[in-house]
This record gives C-alpha cells, sequence and structure tokens, in this order.
C-alpha cells in the first residue's frame, strides 16, 4: 500500500492503541500508588516527558484542551508529585498494560511494528512536535511487547503533533476542532456548552483540509518505509488493535 493509503489505515487504530492503557483499571491502581487519580496521572505522567515545564507548555502540547483542564492536570496536580518521575512510572504503567494485552500477538510481528513505528517517528525533525519528542526521549525498549507499544504511542503523539500543524494552518482554534471531531470528547476536554462552536459548511470544509493534511504529512514520514515494513506495521497495528477486544496477558 502507498504510504497515503497507510496514513489513513493507522490513523483510528492507532489512536486507539495508544491511548488505551490511560484510563484502564490497572493505570488506575499505579496512580493511586503514588497518591494521584487517573485523570492526574494521565496528565503528569503524559505531559511529564516534556519535562519540568510550565503550564503554558503543556497547554501548547495538549493543544485540544481548554486551559481550565491543564490547570487541573498539570498544575493542580505538580503540588502532589514531580512530573519527570510519573512520566516514568507512567510509561511503566503502558508496558504493564501491554503484558495483560498482547500476549497471542506473534512476537516477531511485534518486533517489526517496533522498529518500523521507531522508523517513521524519528524522521521527524526535533523541535516540532513536543510530546514525539518527549517520548523519543524514552529508552527503546528490547522486550518486543514493550516496543510495540511504544511504538504505538509514539505514532499516535507524532500523528497529534502534526495535526495541531494542520489545524492551526486550517484556522481552526482548539474548541472548533475538538468539537468537530467528537462532541463527547470535547465536553471531556473541559469545554461547557458556551464554548461549543456553530458548525458550518465552512467549519466542516476546513476540518477536511486538517485532517487530509495530516495524512499528506504523516505519509511523508511513513515514506521511509520500504513496502515489506509499510506492510508488516500494517499488520502488526491490525493485531494489536484487534487484542484490545480480546486481551491476553503474556506467559513470562
Amino acid at each position: 500500500m502507498t504510504p497515503l493509503e497507510l496514513a489513513a489505515r493507522l490513523a483510528k487504530p492507532v489512536g486507539t492503541l495508544g491511548a488505551g492503557f490511560y484510563f484502564d483499571p490497572g493505570t488506575a491502581a499505579a496512580a493511586e500508588e503514588l497518591g494521584l487519580n487517573v485523570y492526574e496521572f494521565y496528565g503528569l505522567g503524559r505531559g511529564g516527558v516534556l519535562g519540568a515545564v510550565d503550564e503554558d507548555a503543556v497547554q501548547g502540547a495538549f493543544h485540544f484542551f481548554h486551559p481550565r483542564i491543564i490547570t487541573m492536570l498539570w498544575t493542580n496536580a505538580r503540588a502532589k508529585a514531580d512530573p519527570v518521575a510519573v512520566a516514568e512510572r507512567y510509561v511503566a504503567a503502558a508496558y504493564a498494560f501491554a503484558d495483560r494485552t498482547f500476549g497471542a500477538v506473534p512476537l516477531d510481528l511485534l518486533e517489526a511494528t517496533s522498529s518500523a513505528a521507531r522508523a517513521v517517528v524519528e524522521d521527524d525533525e526535533l523541535g516540532r512536535h513536543a510530546l514525539a519528542d518527549g517520548y523519543r526521549r524514552v529508552p527503546a525498549p528490547d522486550d518486543p511487547v514493550h516496543g510495540a507499544y511504544l511504538g504505538t504511542i509514539l505514532l499516535r503523539e507524532l500523528r497529534g503533533g502534526i495535526h495541531i500543524d494542520a489545524v492551526i494552518a486550517a484556522g481552526l482554534t482548539p474548541a472548533q476542532a475538538c468539537y468537530l471531531d467528537d462532541a463527547a470528547i470535547f465536553a471531556l476536554h473541559g469545554y461547557r456548552d458556551e464554548d461549543a462552536p456553530v458548525v458550518s459548511s465552512e467549519l466542516e470544509a476546513a476540518k477536511a483540509i486538517a485532517e487530509a493534511a495530516t495524512d499528506a504529512a504523516m505519509a511523508e514520514h511513513l515514506a521511509v518505509l520500504d513496502d515489506q515494513r509499510r506492510d508488516a506495521l500494517a499488520s502488526g497495528v491490525d493485531a494489536m488493535a484487534a487484542a484490545l477486544a480480546n486481551p491476553v496477558p503474556r506467559e513470562r
């Protein structure tokens, strides 16, 4: 398949996979060990890969959240724990989720997925997409289960950063883009009824332009893979996505 076809094919499953551990019961239990709730663990854990930055940096990286939520998830939560240390625990929680989920996916396929995802993300210039850069600083694990799952997180954060660029270029505000993407997520991201935009054909056209631009930019990075590695990445992501519905713990 072409890089553009693969970009469109990966968009939804990578988004679901990369976020799959966020609010999992096992992740919530890990949060409790740190004296955090699962939402604070999300804010400090995901944002903590940026380092001990200020709220504005996190707002820029998360982009689609209302500032009041970033204050809660980052600034207020920092009174309870160091974000850099929490980020390490958050990655460990992701690996624990992978161990509980992907035990039936062949290891050779996971290895190929990990390698391909890393190559795609490392094709991106550093300094452009903060969360992708942050996760690139996480040491690449030797374990294929962990490596493949980190690969889906890396791809999710890369696409997310690229999508922020595309949304801005299309002239959409964070609230408009979030609402057009999913009204339920709009509320979870801290927006209220009065923040909802009036949906128009112009807004919908701008959203379509942003989505197409996101796929096109992702395709440029996917083009570093040859046909065989693109097929392997697609197969690996498909197998991992299927495992979310029927998780199998790995054998130790």
